[in-house]
């Protein structure tokens, strides 16, 4: 594989990625043509609502998908200029852990509950390095230090540890063999408000130290607004928005992005209540014709429920899949 130079235009990049299983003899179209880019050193946050397809875009581009339920997974992903999806099964083997890795959304299903934590740590140095038993472990322990657990607690087990320090535990397994994309699937989820500032400020700082590239996958804008540098908004399988974070956050486009920002607390709002979405994100296995969004949008008409809507650029590297957009 060739190693990045600063004239490649992205590092990573998702074209027109598609991923749909088999459920009960129905087709579930989870992801469908998602595209976008990701630069060396940079974050990208995919963030919506549970069901969105946000995971298994990245199941897809670590290509660890289900074999007996999926049904279809196509498009390219190119890392480094070589297109990952295409090279075989032992290839794919030796670049996850290495040069890509993932933090699951759930540590307890993570990690091996009848293993230290050193132990799991020091089993993927070894698969991706030539370090023998005493180096991995010694490496094992330096992870475990760099996230903040003491090394005299390495030869601990999960269920020693509670919910944040075993998050910090598979942040450090999956930044052992300093892997040049990163994948965090929802965190924080599980953590609370007090832990999770410290996991995101310490998961912003080992990747500023690596020049780690990072995925981060969420459905709050809170975490967006810490840790990324461009943010696509995922709706049934697509991205309906996507761009730099301030043009996002600032001058959001999509009738879905604008709701989603409506929803959101604030200290400075006088309103009783919030101000959800209305409805529900369509079933998978049926989704509308026109824009997927259509049936809870407030500006919805007949050319939006019966067309297909592709992107449309409304300032540069600012785009969004909307007929009226913007707003």
């Amino acid at each position: 594989m060739k190693n990045i130079t600063e004239e490649s235009k992205h590092f990573l990049s998702v074209q027109d990625m598609v991923v749909q299983y088999r459920s009960e003899g129905k087709v579930v179209m989870a992801v469908n043509g998602v595209s976008f880019d990701l630069d060396k050193g940079k974050t990208i946050g995919l963030v919506g609502e549970t069901g969105a397809g946000k995971t298994s875009i990245a199941k897809a581009i670590m290509r660890i998908l289900p074999d007996h339920s999926t049904y279809q997974n196509s498009g390219k992903v190119m890392l480094d200029q070589e297109d990952i999806m295409s090279i075989p099964e032992q290839e794919m083997r030796k670049l996850r852990g290495h040069k890509l890795s993932m933090i699951f959304q759930d540590p307890m299903t993570a990690l091996n509950p009848v293993k230290s934590v050193a132990e799991q740590i020091a089993e993927a140095v070894r698969l991706h390095s030539d370090s023998n038993k005493v180096q991995a472990m010694k490496r094992a322990k330096d992870m475990l230090e760099l996230v903040g657990i003491s090394a005299d607690r390495a030869n601990e087990y999960p269920h020693q540890f509670s919910g944040g320090m075993k998050q910090r535990v598979v942040i450090a397994m999956a930044l052992a063999c300093d892997p040049m994309l990163l994948i965090a699937d929802e965190p924080t989820t599980a953590l609370d408000v007090t832990i999770q500032a410290q996991v995101l400020e310490m998961i912003n700082a080992l990747k500023e130290k690596l020049n780690t590239s990072m995925i981060m996958i969420t459905h709050d804008l809170g975490v967006v607004a810490e840790t990324c540098d461009t943010v696509a908004v995922i709706y049934a399988g697509q991205v309906i928005e996507y761009g730099a974070k301030e043009d996002i956050f600032d001058r959001p486009a999509h009738p879905y992005t604008v709701g989603l920002f409506k929803a959101l607390p604030g200290m400075n709002k006088s309103s009783r209540r919030l101000s959800p979405i209305v409805g529900m994100p369509p079933d998978p296995t049926d989704l509308p014709s026109g824009c997927s969004f259509s049936p809870r949008c407030p500006y919805a008409d007949d050319a939006c429920k019966r067309d297909a809507v592709g992107m449309q650029e409304i300032t540069p590297g600012h785009t969004c899949r909307c007929l009226k957009a913007p707003l």
